[in-house]
């Protein structure tokens, strides 16, 4: 068993290759093999979102606070809420991220596939965001 103490690990400002705006991450987890669960409490400031990407074996999310907004690939956009839980399948190309004016968190849970948990592709457009 380990225990990781609540601080004991930095927030963590997102990566501007991967996020549009101010995103804060705060690692849950990344189990040892052969788990293969990693998990990520994620805050997205208004307006701020991922970019387009796909997980290899899905992803959860379960939104903590706020409200915010969800997109697969040439799908609508939807609004998400906090107690909401979302179930992106394997290989789904999507985003998501703040409303426009709310900010919105998440607790993100993911497989690893050959250790590899996400593939980043391009970056949702202001158009794309703003087409709700």
């Amino acid at each position: 068993m380990e225990i990781i103490r609540c601080g004991s690990r930095p927030t963590r400002r997102a990566p501007a290759d991967a996020f549009t705006g101010t995103v804060w991450q705060d690692p849950i987890i990344s189990t040892p093999a052969p788990a293969l669960l990693t998990s990520t409490a994620v805050t997205f400031e208004p307006g701020a979102r991922t970019a387009w990407h796909t997980h290899p074996l899905g992803q959860t999310l379960f939104v903590t606070a706020g409200s915010g907004r969800v997109q697969t690939w040439e799908g609508p956009i939807q609004e998400i809420r906090a107690g909401d839980v979302v179930w992106i399948p394997p290989g789904e190309k999507h985003w998501h991220g703040a409303g426009p004016d709310t900010l919105m968190a998440h607790i993100a849970m993911q497989e690893s596939q050959d250790g590899d948990y996400v593939e980043w592709l391009e970056h949702v457009t202001d158009e794309q965001y703003s087409a709700a």
